[in-house]
């Protein structure tokens, strides 16, 4: 809870000088109480959706070779890792979650939160995704050496990707199209901007097509570079 409590400051601090800098109401629309109630729910939401920890420990799994116990037991190891992934964010949120929810409230800032459900079900859905493009980077190791470099720049794609930087109605409407039409923008903006008024019900289902389609592509890139990695490997660790 402290990173994402940290960096909602921040943004708060960020947005409260952008307006008073234009001296407007409104910017794109919408007002700063709207883009306070973004900046709060972004932070804790990208925190949910982002994964490195995991992707790291995949990558050392094939690295040092401790990955030949995994491959004996009665389970993949995508569904290994995926198990472990669901359950900390799942358990994590369910506590995270009450800090925008109680400072929201607070402040009254512009949250619906009968849209909450459905924007979580969102997010949930993405999380598969998420562990699957991780483990799409992961098989890059029986490839790659020092592959935790694209881990990292991965992670700072979707920062932007997603809107977690910022909302994307600030980007140009072709950017916006674009930026939503890849499944990416379900990690933060949709559902957060479904949940503070930016979003209707109808982007909202888009998200969880977008999701499939996504899930989709990177599915069958990770079932090629798994199989193709492992005929490539020779177990030598532990």
């Amino acid at each position: 809870m402290l990173q994402p409590a940290l960096s909602t400051l921040i943004e708060f601090t960020l947005w409260f000088a952008v307006f008073r800098g234009l001296a407007t109401a409104e910017l794109a629309g919408f007002t700063r109480e709207n883009y306070l109630a973004y900046a709060l729910w972004a932070g804790f939401v990208g925190r949910i959706t982002s994964n490195w920890m995991y992707e790291f420990r995949m990558i050392e799994e094939i690295d040092l070779g401790s990955i030949n116990g995994l491959l004996m037991r009665p389970i993949s190891f995508y569904e290994y890792y995926l198990s472990q992934f669901m359950g900390y964010k799942l358990s994590s949120s369910l506590f995270s979650l009450g800090f925008p929810v109680a400072i929201s409230l607070w402040l009254g800032l512009p949250t619906n939160l009968s849209h909450l459900p459905a924007a979580l079900l969102l997010i949930v859905y993405y999380l598969v995704l998420a562990h699957t493009v991780s483990f799409c980077v992961a098989a890059l190791a029986f490839r790659l050496n020092k592959v935790h470099g694209i881990t990292m720049a991965k992670n700072l794609g979707l920062w932007l990707f997603s809107g977690e930087l910022f909302p994307l109605d600030l980007l140009p409407a072709g950017w916006k199209t674009f930026m939503l039409a890849l499944p990416f923008a379900n990690a933060v903006y949709i559902p957060v901007g479904y949940l503070t008024g930016r979003v209707d019900a109808q982007l909202l289902l888009q998200g969880y097509f977008t999701t499939t389609l996504g899930l989709l592509f990177f599915g069958a890139l990770a079932a090629y570079l798994w199989k193709s990695g492992l005929r490539r490997y020779t177990g030598t660790g532990a």
